[in-house]
């Protein structure tokens, strides 16, 4: 009974936490372009732009190959998405914050599927952490402001 207890909360909290979303692959990593634009604001992109500014999997789809210059946090997310909405604010203070040192982009996962399917993303909000070098982790579901300043110093801004 304890143990269908904790798998019914697991669950609730799981599905209160992120909305559902279609798409579908995976990856493996290496670094370098400029990305100029620093506006102290999450920036929107797009297909063509993630290709320059992100990663060219067109050209490299077996081996991860980052293009940027800074960390970078992708949100990829929906309007409709309640807990997309939530942590809107959060990256936005982030981006702000840490203006020059990271760059916060967003993906509309309505109107990239692409993208989407990419990084497998079958659930909203999911936050992609790129380092400079190494492998990038996705986060889903939405988690506390805190949580994502973490993430920065731990995983994106380690010296």
């Amino acid at each position: 009974m304890i143990k269908k207890s904790l798998l019914l909360i697991t669950a609730i909290v799981g599905l209160s936490t992120a909305c559902s979303s279609s798409t579908g692959k995976q990856i493996p990593v290496e670094t370098k372009i400029e990305n100029t634009t620093e506006s102290g604001k999450p920036i929107h992109i797009t297909y063509d732009e993630f290709l320059v500014k992100v990663w060219n999997f067109e050209e490299s789809p077996q081996n991860w190959v980052f293009k940027g210059d800074k960390p970078v946090i992708i949100d990829f997310y929906a309007d409709w998405c309640k807990p997309c909405k939530i942590i809107s604010p959060y990256l936005d203070k982030i981006a702000k914050d840490y203006e020059g040192k990271l760059i916060v982009y967003k993906i509309n996962v309505d109107n990239e599927r692409k993208l989407a399917s990419v990084f497998q993303v079958q659930s909203i909000p999911s936050v992609l952490f790129v380092p400079l070098k190494g492998q990038p982790s996705m986060q889903t579901g939405a988690m506390a402001e805190e949580a994502y300043r973490k993430a920065v110093t731990d995983q994106l801004l380690v010296k």
